[in-house]
C-alpha cells in the first residue's frame, strides 16, 4: 500500500536526522518498525527502536532522579 502522511517541521527534522545516523535504514523501514511495534503493543520494541533503553531496571513511574533523591536522604 502507498500513502502520503505529514509530520509536523520538528519531527520531520528528528526523522531526517535519524535517517542520516542510520544510513542502513529508509524512511518507509522506520515507519514500518514503528507501527508494528506500536499496533503489537509492544513499548519494549518501541523504545529500543528509538535507542532509548534495552530494558528498565525500575518503572516509568519512578524516574532517575526519584532514586537519585533517595540516595542523598
Amino acid at each position: 500500500m502507498r500513502t502520503t502522511i505529514y509530520l509536523p517541521n520538528d519531527l520531520a527534522r528528528v526523522v531526517e536526522a535519524y535517517l542520516k545516523e542510520h544510513p542502513e535504514t529508509n524512511l518507509s523501514a522506520l515507519v514500518r518498525e514503528a507501527l508494528e511495534a506500536r499496533l503489537r503493543r509492544n513499548p519494549a520494541a518501541l523504545l529500543e527502536l528509538a535507542g532509548v533503553v534495552e530494558k528498565a531496571s525500575g518503572s516509568a513511574g519512578e524516574g532517575a532522579e526519584d532514586r537519585l533523591y533517595r540516595q542523598e536522604r
